[in-house]
């Protein structure tokens, strides 16, 4: 699983229809420390998560093992929506 931030939402009108009623969601990842890194996916949101919201999410087969993306033309999708994250060294 990859840390990210819910950076934007991707509308898409003309898709697959595999794709019909999936929400796309911006996504950059994030160091484990929260600062924000240069790269970034666009990954289905299997859990509603929204704009600035910290997120793990996975790609490639994983991506295609939930119950919205299973079997479909996935490569990232968001898979839960952090709450809180301890990481050593770091102060609160």
């Amino acid at each position: 699983m990859i840390l990210g931030k819910v950076i934007g939402t991707v509308w898409a009108t003309r898709k697959d229809e595999q794709l019909r009623g999936l929400t796309l969601q911006l996504v950059r990842e994030l160091d484990p420390d929260g600062s924000e890194k240069s790269r970034y996916v666009v990954a289905v949101d299997s859990v509603g998560a929204g704009v600035g919201e910290t997120v793990l999410f996975v790609q490639g087969s994983s991506a295609r093992q939930t119950e919205v993306t299973k079997n479909k033309p996935i490569d990232a999708v968001i898979v839960a929506i952090v709450d809180k994250m301890d990481v050593e060294g770091n102060k609160p």
